[in-house]
């Protein structure tokens, strides 16, 4: 039942409860019970709205790759990177880089002062590699495989 409701609401986040009652053959109440345990227990882990960057301005879409003096400083980047707004993402890889960073700008000047003037300039950033995204293709939830 959990993955059932699960796969309703990664189409579509917005459907009313008793629309997703009604396709599971339960009500309402025990959908919103069965959602706050989803939620409780961390399987959903959020919910909103997705605002296209570009209608607010960020026309620039870049990916920075960041190689750190030592990975044990990750926690203490990850602090200041908190204060930068652009930064939408973070991760700590393997691979060539000690952690990956997802950004929007507003336009190529803006890029520049976030790598030189911010992202360089933080405590243990040995060195940056960005990579600009020219178009998303893709973007979706993972799947949820429901048996019935």
């Amino acid at each position: 039942m959990d993955k059932k409701i699960l796969s309703i609401l990664s189409k579509n986040a917005r459907i009313p409860f008793k629309d997703v009652a009604a396709e599971c053959n339960v009500s309402r109440a025990a959908i919103h019970q069965r959602v706050q345990h989803l939620i409780d227990a961390d399987v959903i882990t959020g919910s909103g709205f997705d605002v296209n960057p570009k209608s607010l301005g960020y026309s620039t879409c870049t990916y920075v790759g960041i190689t750190l003096e030592k990975g044990s400083m990750y926690k203490d980047v990850v602090e200041m990177l908190k204060h930068i707004p652009e930064v939408v993402e973070c991760h700590f890889t393997t691979g060539p880089y000690t952690m990956l960073v997802k950004l929007y700008a507003r336009d190529n000047e803006q890029l520049m002062e976030l790598l030189n003037g911010k992202l360089q300039g933080i405590p243990g950033v040995m060195a940056t590699e960005t990579l600009i995204s020219l178009e998303q293709s893709l973007k979706r939830e993972i799947p949820i495989t429901v048996e019935d």
